[in-house]
């Protein structure tokens, strides 16, 4: 891939004449070219990634063993697999490969790649391993777990009979994409199953190839001639890095970017009365929410977790910094999910935080810090709510960073408080409660290291009923067993959960069949036109 550095130069080179203005532009009929802010990319492995825009852009570039219908996600179906079939124990699920298709290099996908990219993805146990984990594989076990049992049928084994669905959904995470066995092996070194040369190549199957990344800069993918469906219509899309709304709005405008993916509150409403220009939006399952790492003595103590829950004025964020792209939600199950909990039982009492915090022995407050990735949308989020717990003698102090240095301080239990956004990984409750209730080692070295680990909240009872919960065969029951984490979550966990997001992309008017789906995996531009 060393001769794509010349298309990307030359590509990303005829749209950044910024400096000129007043000149209409026009990008090329055959590209897509979206405005966002990428610099939350860590890998293009899909065994590692685990960050929003590295998930939409694998979700258009490789393929899992079933999907489902962004619109409706209980109707599920196979991509690489052609059917699958459920043991009666329940201990097992058998897929059936589907014949004849290859991936981009042209390579026959087949049984055998479907079992190293899990059993890969399981022995390189990156951060998004204990999506696969959490069915009883480990780096010792995979190879009896996920198993070819016929040329063209693979055996999922597992350690109880789970819900079928929530390992299908499991499946369609990027952990559990695909890759090409052969060309990622021709890259292995030192046993690392290729894993240095796919965190910036690609081995997929998807509508579109990934042409190149350039961190805090762009994104270039192609239209893969080797793609089984039908051809996208698009011969390329670009991301290109643009952290800053009013930028992004100024592109749009000029013609510059096709779609603008994360404008401010005041540059939607200023766009929407352009004829050129059209919004479209969909709500999410993401969730913003801060956390209170335990590992800070004050921040442990259980009055100031709840006194921090009365210090955001959820309603006036929600109104004005992030208008019209949030709605406010405390609880860790996003709207439309099975159990989600709709109560909101905290708002800004400056009052009743005082209150809590002289129970503390905290009369006067104290001083911690906040890790902010420098997004505008973060960063007010971060200087409202420093406003707010000011009015009780909370003192924050605001660290900015981008979105890699923030998350690997993060995932390394370096901060105090930290404002996060998650995405679930699959569309059944068990994604969120995994990780904002339940953390079975609390342990530095931890093998599983969900929201509750990076906090350090040691929940030994509460990941026990997550454990109940995801063997649970009755939906209604299910269904309070979850809203019961919940409010066991809402009162005393060091998570202040904010709100649910609506996705709000600015597109130019000729731009069609970009679909916004409830993850960011399910974003898809494989059938846009323009």
């Amino acid at each position: 891939m060393q001769h794509s550095r010349t298309l990307l130069a030359a590509t990303v080179a005829a749209f950044a004449l910024l400096g000129a203005p007043a000149i209409h532009a026009e990008t090329p009929p055959d590209t897509l070219i979206q405005a966002w802010a990428i610099d939350d990319i860590i890998s293009l492995d899909p065994a590692e990634i685990f960050e929003f825009t590295a998930s939409e852009i694998a979700a258009n570039s490789y393929e899992g063993l079933v999907s489902y219908d962004p619109a409706d996600v209980t109707k599920i179906f196979g991509k690489i697999a052609e059917s699958w079939e459920v043991a009666e124990d329940g201990m097992s699920i058998t897929f059936k490969i589907k014949p004849g298709r290859t991936f981009a290099s042209g390579n026959p996908i087949t049984a055998d790649d479907v079992v190293f990219s899990l059993t890969r993805a399981v022995k390189l146990d990156k951060s998004p391993a204990f999506i696969l984990g959490q069915f009883g594989l480990t780096p010792d076990n995979v190879d009896e777990m996920v198993v070819k049992t016929g040329e063209d049928t693979v055996q999922f084994k597992m350690d109880k009979p789970y819900a079928p669905s929530l390992v299908l959904y499991c499946l369609t995470a990027t952990v559990g994409y695909i890759v090409d066995q052969k060309l990622v092996m021709e890259h292995e070194a030192n046993g690392d199953f290729g894993y240095d040369w796919l965190k910036t190549n690609y081995a997929g199957s998807g509508p579109f190839t990934i042409r190149e990344w350039r961190a805090n800069e762009a994104v270039v993918m192609e239209r893969n001639a080797n793609y089984s469906g039908d051809a996208p219509p698009m011969a390329r899309v670009i991301y290109r890095h643009i952290p800053e709304g009013a930028t992004q709005r100024l592109l749009l405008e000029q013609g510059d970017v096709d779609i603008a993916r994360s404008l401010g509150a005041e540059e939607i409403d200023a766009v929407s009365a352009n004829p050129d220009i059209k919004i479209q939006q969909g709500v999410k399952g993401t969730i913003y929410y801060m956390g209170l790492n335990q590992k800070n003595e004050t921040l442990a103590k259980p009055e100031v977790r709840q006194a921090m829950k009365y210090l955001v004025d959820y309603q006036a964020i929600a109104d004005t910094i992030m208008k019209g792209k949030v709605t406010v939600h405390q609880a860790f199950l996003p709207e439309g999910f099975l159990g989600a909990l709709d109560d909101n039982p905290f708002s800004l009492d400056v009052a009743k935080a005082k209150e809590l915090l002289a129970q503390a022995g905290l009369p006067d407050g104290f001083s911690v810090t906040m890790d902010t990735r420098n997004t505008p949308e973060i960063t007010g989020m971060a200087q409202a709510s420093q406003q707010t717990a000011a009015e009780a003698g909370v003192k924050i102090e605001l660290i900015p960073g981008d979105g890699q240095q923030t998350l690997t301080k993060y995932r390394a239990r370096n901060h105090d408080i930290y404002i996060g956004v998650w995405g679930p990984d699959y569309q059944d409750p068990h994604t969120n409660a995994d990780t904002f209730a339940r953390n079975p080692d609390n342990s530095d070295d931890a093998a599983a290291k969900p929201l509750a680990w990076r906090n350090a909240w040691d929940i030994p009872e509460l990941s026990k009923q997550v454990d109940a919960a995801v063997l649970e065969p009755d939906p209604a029951k299910r269904a309070e067993m979850y809203v019961a984490l919940q409010k066991e979550v809402q009162e005393t966990s060091p998570f202040v959960i904010m709100f649910q997001q609506i996705e709000v992309s600015a597109l130019r008017s000729n731009v069609e069949g970009f679909v916004v789906g409830p993850s960011f995996n399910d974003n898809n531009y494989a059938h846009v036109t323009k």
